[in-house]
């Protein structure tokens, strides 16, 4: 199995800045979600820029930091400086190899670029971090100099190299065999980054690791580069028939994606990286009596659900309701789409269930369902209590799902407090939610999770 290397450059993007908040936000998002590489734009701010790359390195253990460079000699000493204390550091050396960026931005003959790249390179390598040499607008350099500047590239010490489809005008096919006949004698790392200009990028970037000497790939939440959660996806559904696999953590996939992609729309905003209302990246929801139909359908749509005309009949009609005595947020409406929308027959239901868990013994759980006249019990381990009840689950219906959501509240208060658990889990590209109340809050949360599944397997059933 080959494993397809996935460099994230979300943080990169141009078009708008993110604030200081909003980009350890992602940077944290990213690191849960195991990209193996979290790009970073070069260094601007002597101060700043230093700060957060330092900030980020000290809780991004797992994945590489990237910071690019090589406009001159102070953008390669800046970056060792912001990454001096990170786990894992790489400089990206990123230079134009066209004829006009080449000419324009570097006001460099080929000669002189060539003479460049081994220079920078080399003083990128002395300060002992892992380098990286990006090729930008690879496609519409000569073919002979690209080569030349690789060759040298690869002579001055760098382990890495990336080929960048900036202009996005290649077929797949085309820029699968252009990265391969590039990537073939080059004996190191070879990633691509491909422009989704023409909307080629997914398709590009898949035909090239497939090839024999391209393992790398640069994905982002937004912009126009290979969308990561497209990409992931086509890795999880396709992967293993060809033979390929990524590092990816696929049951937060789409959760960690929908977060991003809301700070990046509200990048700027009062409070963009944490939404008051939901607290996980959802848009924020406040609505009212006085909100119409088509407001709140809207809203539930917004949170993901793909609902019929009936079910959204029954989520406006228990909104109603609820909105006649109080504002409703994103916590309201998930309840209320948990509780009415899409109520079906109970294939599972609960018989027993015992959780153990405490800080010298790991986490077990034993669950017994019924299905008609059957009993079916499951036993499993996990670093939690709900992750272990979860895979008890998993273990008794014979199936996993996404979990794209998980969330416990108390109904009333005290030390025998009622608790309301609401789960999401994503079947087939759709959401499915359910709600469970317990005085056991794991109780409750296994609860949820059936009736969760009860609605996704009753829905495949009529299919």
């Amino acid at each position: 199995m080959k494993k397809i290397i996935i460099s994230d450059t979300t943080l990169c993007r141009e078009n708008g800045s993110f604030s200081f908040k909003e980009k350890i936000e992602i940077a944290r998002h990213l690191g849960r979600l195991d990209v193996d590489v979290i790009e970073l734009p070069a260094i601007a701010s002597a101060k700043t820029d230093v700060l957060l790359v330092r900030t980020m390195a000290s809780f991004v253990k797992a994945p590489v930091l990237s910071v690019a460079a090589g406009a001159d000699l102070q953008s390669i000493e800046l970056a060792a400086a912001a990454l001096n204390g990170a786990a894992h550091p790489r400089i990206r050396v990123a230079l134009s190899l066209s004829p006009v960026g080449m000419e324009y931005t570097y006001h460099k003959k080929p000669e002189k670029m060539l003479g460049w790249i081994a220079e920078a390179v080399e003083a990128a390598c002395k300060t002992g971090m892992e380098v990286e040499f990006c090729a930008l607008d690879a496609t519409r350099a000569e073919e002979a100099f690209l080569k030349e500047a690789l060759a040298a590239a690869i002579a001055a010490g760098a382990t890495v190299f990336s080929l960048c489809d900036d202009a996005g005008q290649m077929m797949p096919d085309d820029f699968a065999a252009f990265a391969e006949q590039t990537a073939e004698s080059a004996g190191i790392t070879v990633g691509v980054h491909c422009s989704n200009r023409s909307g080629f990028a997914c398709a590009a970037a898949a035909l090239a690791v497939r090839r024999e000497h391209v393992s790398g790939v640069k994905t982002s939440v937004g912009g126009d580069g290979v969308p990561l959660e497209t990409f992931a996806d086509m890795m999880q559904n396709c992967g293993s028939h060809y033979r390929l696999s990524d590092g990816i953590r696929h049951t937060e996939l789409h959760r960690v994606v929908r977060q991003i992609g809301w700070i990046a729309a509200h990048s700027g905003q009062e409070k963009a990286a944490v939404p008051a209302a939901s607290g996980d990246g959802m848009p924020a929801v406040c609505l009212d009596a006085k909100d119409s139909r088509e407001d709140v359908i809207a809203a539930v749509r917004a949170l993901g659900y793909d609902l019929s005309e009936e079910d959204c009949a029954r989520v406006y009609e228990e909104f109603l309701r609820v909105a006649s005595k109080k504002q409703v947020d994103v916590r309201d409406l998930e309840a209320i789409v948990a509780s009415t929308a899409l109520q079906v027959p109970p294939t599972y239901q609960l018989k027993t269930y015992v959780v153990n868990s405490g800080n010298v013994l790991s986490a077990s759980a034993q669950i017994t369902l019924t299905k008609g006249e059957a009993e079916l019990s499951g036993v499993c381990i996990g670093e939690g209590p709900v992750e272990a009840a979860v895979r008890a689950l998993e273990q008794i219906i014979g199936r996993h799902y996404e979990l794209d959501d998980f969330q416990i509240h108390s109904v009333t208060e005290g030390t025998g407090a009622v608790g309301s658990a609401l789960v999401r889990l994503r079947s087939g590209g759709k959401l499915y939610s359910g709600n469970g109340i317990s005085t056991d809050i794991i109780g409750a949360g296994i609860r949820a999770y059936i009736n969760a599944v009860n609605k996704i397997v009753y829905e495949e059933d009529v299919q």
